[in-house]
């Protein structure tokens, strides 16, 4: 459970988007908060005038030194941390054949082990305060997959096994988790954001190629309002009742019940081939 009695937030990845919209909404309330971007000159506007209740730091999650540091200047200056927000992470697209090794790797290490450093730099102290709540920012690209996105679903699926986890090892701790499951909406993710492979493959046009030109089309035209995503946010933290997932938006809504229903219906369909796999009944 969060401590709503001015609770202090680390969030990273404030130079643009959720993570920018969220500290500034964090600071509005009141409430304390570390605003934290690879470059924090471009979070210096947030925390101007909340001085001394915002600290501005530099923090890539790729780096160890970085994280140690942050957690101990959030220390230093709050005594306590109370919400962290794993938001810093990008997008790739490439079909998978197109992906290139490096690119690949390096975004496994932003958005899934910079996540976990962060994350394993941060719980001491919400164990010892015996409080706190994570909020890990996956996508609906963490539920269900698309042509292009291949390596990016990957390293957000991985993120939601990991809060799955995460979340039951915490519990009797009294941290909370929270899984964020944003549909598109309109931050930098698709526009200046994103990478590609410089890889082409003529055979994954209608696919990939073809996925790669609709979400070049979409940027600064999604439906999602990232204000009102970092609201519910927001929201949620305050719950009595956090869930584990969130989704954020209507399109995020859809498709994640488009993909229960086809995970019901191959279920349904094969269950006699499934049970079937086991020792018969009454044998040893």
């Amino acid at each position: 459970m969060m401590n709503r009695d001015n609770p202090v937030w680390l969030i990273t990845g404030c130079s643009t988007g959720f993570g920018r919209e969220l500290a500034k909404l964090v600071l509005a309330r009141g409430w304390r908060a570390v605003v934290s971007a690879r470059d924090p000159a471009k979070v210096a506007d947030i925390v101007a005038g909340h001085e001394d209740r915002a600290l501005a730091l530099a923090l890539d999650v790729t780096r160890h030194d970085q994280i140690e540091s942050a957690v101990a200047q959030a220390k230093a200056k709050f005594g306590r941390i109370d919400v962290l927000v794993n938001n810093a992470g990008y997008g790739y697209l490439a079909a998978i054949e197109e992906g290139e090794d490096g690119a690949v790797r390096a975004m496994f290490e932003t958005n899934v082990f910079g996540l976990v450093d962060l994350t394993k730099a941060v719980l001491p102290t919400l164990r010892a305060q015996r409080s706190g709540l994570i909020v890990n920012v996956s996508s609906i690209g963490g539920l269900t997959s698309f042509a292009a996105t291949g390596y990016y679903h990957g390293t957000k699926y991985a993120v939601e096994g990991i809060s799955e986890s995460l979340a039951i090892e915490l519990k009797p701790l009294g941290i909370g988790v929270l899984i964020v499951e944003p549909g598109p909406f309109r931050t930098n993710w698709a526009g200046p954001s994103i990478q590609q492979s410089a890889v082409r493959i003529d055979d994954y046009a209608e696919t990939a190629g073809e996925r790669r030109k609709q979400t070049e089309a979409r940027s600064g035209k999604q439906v999602g309002d990232p204000v009102r995503a970092a609201q519910a946010i927001i929201d949620a933290a305050l719950s009595d009742t956090p869930p584990l997932r969130l989704l954020l938006g209507k399109a995020a809504l859809g498709l994640a019940r488009e993909k229960l229903d086809k995970l019901r219906g191959d279920f349904d369909a094969w269950e006699a081939t499934t049970i079937g796999a086991d020792y018969p009944e009454g044998t040893h």
